[in-house]
């Protein structure tokens, strides 16, 4: 039997409440600490226009918007630290911070299967993450994406399976994705703002293993808890196959709305 020595160390101490990375519960947390992996990722990025006015409804001031284009990230998560296997998708429109003129993605909708990625995302990033059901896979000759929530596939998505080599660059042409805008918004208990900022962070060590691009299909219907519809399609563009590996890593508040 352990003596309190060797139980100490699963003690709950005021200097690990304190500590950077900390998450409840403290001997089982959900959420990991910076940085952590993603392994043999594999993602379906389906780019096509809006209307540039459906954007500028979606993003928070001082964001504006820079171009009338969407990506949705339908994410196959292969291998992560921590949470394991999942699939995630990330809705983004281009936009740029007024006051710098930085520019980057703004993500209005995230849907995924992993419960730790939506405690990740939203307690440390601000994302605005929920449960849902996004698939990734082959069929046949084409890849399928799609995201579904309350038993409705709320946005499908195809591709011709891997017809011609790309390189990412071409798909950052839209905006640049790998930096992600969030807006974080979290009350006192007592029902008074507590955190209002802009975050952003940049994906890190990002190493594409392959590439593949061609014309891309994309469906919405509409849901009340996932109105990915209210950015409704006016051209389809292009679709993007890609295999990677990245991992997350810390990022910056961009604006703080509290302390102006």
């Amino acid at each position: 039997m352990s003596d309190w020595k060797s139980q100490a160390a699963d003690r709950l101490t005021l200097e690990r409440i304190l500590a950077p990375g900390f998450s409840t519960p403290f001997d089982a947390p959900t959420v990991p600490p910076f940085p952590f992996g993603f392994r043999n990722a594999e993602v379906l990025t389906l780019a096509w226009r809006t209307d540039e006015e459906a954007v500028a409804r979606i993003l928070p001031p001082p964001l504006e918007p820079a171009s009338d284009i969407v990506l949705a990230h339908i994410y196959k998560m292969n291998d992560t630290e921590w949470l394991g296997p999942y699939y995630e998708s990330n809705v983004m429109v281009g936009c740029r911070y007024g006051p710098t003129g930085q520019a980057g993605g703004y993500s209005p909708y995230l849907f995924l299967s992993s419960d730790g990625g939506v405690v990740h995302g939203r307690e440390v990033h601000g994302q605005p993450k929920k449960l849902g059901a996004p698939k990734l896979e082959a069929r046949g000759d084409a890849w399928v994406g799609t995201i579904e929530r309350n038993g409705i596939d709320l946005l499908t998505g195809t591709m011709a399976y891997k017809q011609q080599r790309a390189e990412i660059a071409r798909m950052s042409g839209y905006f640049d994705f790998a930096l992600n805008i969030n807006l974080k918004a979290i009350d006192h208990i007592d029902g008074t703002p507590a955190i209002r900022q802009l975050t952003a962070r940049r994906l890190g060590s990002l190493t594409v293993h392959e590439c593949w691009s061609g014309p891309c299909t994309v469906e919405l219907r509409p849901n009340i808890q996932a109105p990915v519809y209210r950015l409704p399609v006016r051209d389809m563009l292009e679709g993007f196959w890609w295999r990677a590996d990245f991992s997350l890593v810390p990022g910056e508040i961009l604006h703080d709305y509290l302390s102006r």
